[in-house]
């Protein structure tokens, strides 16, 4: 199912469609400020456990998408330096990993300390997380052929039997999201992405 939500003016009801799909253990592909990302609501283990078996292999790489910074805080630890490093780059195409807080489900942790963490800078990805009311699990979706990651509607038909719903936000980004290790004693940048990490 691909359900079409403009980035310009999000419909209301159309997001409400979504949230319910996550509230009931569903999976959806959503535009991001990056790349097209599967996702799930972080209090489904059921739906987590299902974006784990599609990514196979690179399972293990799993983030969260927050609303906002309050958000961010209730499951990752951090100081007054790194919260304020998040606070001039977010939200935008960055994924900072950070030490887990306790509230962070094992399911999403897969016995790992660190957790991923970002807030999309797309209007659509951030009126579908802050309706859900908690965040999401997302993963990229990867493929080497571009338009596959791209265009939703080919996005729809190569991975719609495997979610319940595709958003069609819009023609996605092909440059994935900055990668920034804040977990350790020094800031690391892991990969570049299409914008310059603040620090």
């Amino acid at each position: 199912m691909i359900v079409k939500i403009y980035p310009q003016n999000p419909d209301a009801r159309r997001i409400e469609q979504v949230v319910e799909i996550l509230r009931n253990d569903g999976v959806i592909i959503y535009p991001t400020d990056s790349v097209y990302a599967y996702g799930c609501s972080l209090s489904s283990s059921k739906a987590i456990e299902r974006i784990k078996t599609i990514r196979g292999k690179e399972a293990d790489r799993l983030t969260v998408a927050c609303a906002d910074l309050s958000q961010i805080s209730a499951y990752a630890r951090m100081d007054n330096d790194e919260f304020q490093i998040l606070r001039r780059n977010f939200p935008g195409p960055f994924t900072f990993i950070l030490n887990a807080s306790s509230k962070m489900p094992a399911k999403a942790l897969e016995k790992r300390k660190t957790v991923g963490i970002r807030i999309p800078g797309h209007s659509v990805s951030q009126q579908i997380i802050k309706q859900l009311g908690c965040p999401m699990i997302t993963a990229s979706v990867k493929n080497a052929e571009e338009e596959y990651t791209t265009d939703p509607e080919l996005i729809e038909e190569r991975y719609g039997r495997m979610v319940d719903a595709v958003i069609d936000g819009g023609y996605g980004q092909q440059i994935p999201t900055a990668l920034v290790d804040l977990s350790g004693d020094e800031v690391v940048v892991l990969r570049e992405g299409k914008v310059e990490v603040i620090l």
